[in-house]
């Protein structure tokens, strides 16, 4: 999205909710007249950029093929035009936009102006093909539950900076930013996710109607075993699996087990 968007985006964080089902409808109803199918789409949602900055975007998933409900039939396609996605991506958020913060908007002419500039602009879309199960993983893995910045680009943390490395796409080098850490702390607080936010939103047929209504269908068109879900793991497993620890055993390797409560110290004064 233009970053002429970004501030109303920042400021209202339910826009960003919306601007994912917008992005998921849009590409849904854009293969829907093109072949007539339902698809399976992933939307994550991101909004820091490589500079730490407010830089919301969006990373969608499609499946190379949908549901024909009427035929009861698996169709596979491979070509989608940017093209034509993009002319109706930038008309459903121009529109949106204007329809939400037309009203709102301080200076309406202005906002009426920045919105006749970026309709007529070209916006960027990428569109990348997986060629493996394998690729898929890797790539979607890597945009969930990830930290804004990883820990390998840190140089230096004092009391009063923060020095990192960051990507500049422009100068095409990376380059060295110090801020203080009050700044630091301003730049990771704009990227945490609203309460009971979802880090990937599901749409078409990996929704959860579609999931109730289709997923047994698909499975059988496509030739492929329906797996049982997998167990959650208990907070015991999860830490011997992924940090090698079990804290549930002491310092010989005994396992504890809870003998009572021990009142404290504040508690016990209090009764005396």
């Amino acid at each position: 999205m233009p970053k002429q968007f970004w501030n109303h985006l920042q400021q209202d964080r339910h826009l960003l909710s919306d601007i994912a089902v917008l992005a998921a409808s849009v590409i849904r109803r854009w293969i829907q007249a093109q072949y007539g199918v339902t698809p399976i789409i992933l939307v994550i949602p991101h909004t820091f950029g490589r500079r730490l900055n407010f830089h919301p975007h969006l990373h969608i998933l499609a499946s190379a093929g949908g549901l024909n409900v009427r035929e009861n039939r698996w169709v596979h396609f491979r070509d989608i035009d940017k093209y034509v996605l993009m002319y109706w991506w930038r008309f459903a958020v121009v529109h949106y936009l204007a329809s939400v913060l037309g009203s709102e908007a301080e200076d309406l002419d202005a906002f009426g102006e920045v919105l006749g500039r970026q309709s007529k602009r070209p916006w960027n879309i990428h569109i990348k093909r997986f060629s493996s199960k394998w690729h898929f993983l890797r790539y979607a893995a890597r945009y969930l539950r990830r930290p804004p910045i990883a820990e390998d680009r840190f140089i230096s943390a004092t009391d009063e900076h923060v020095e990192y490395w960051a990507n500049d796409l422009k100068l095409k080098a990376w380059v060295k930013i110090k801020v203080s850490v009050e700044e630091f702390l301003e730049l990771l607080i704009q990227h945490v996710p609203d309460r009971y936010a979802h880090n990937i939103r599901y749409f078409g047929l990996a929704s959860p109607a579609g999931k109730h209504l289709f997923s047994s269908a698909v499975f059988t068109l496509l030739g492929e075993e329906q797996k049982p879900r997998p167990k959650r793991l208990s907070f015991e497993a999860m830490s011997v699996k992924y940090f090698d620890f079990n804290p549930f055993l002491d310092s010989h390797g005994q396992r504890m087990r809870r003998v009572g409560r021990v009142p404290s110290t504040s508690s016990l004064a209090g009764a005396a």
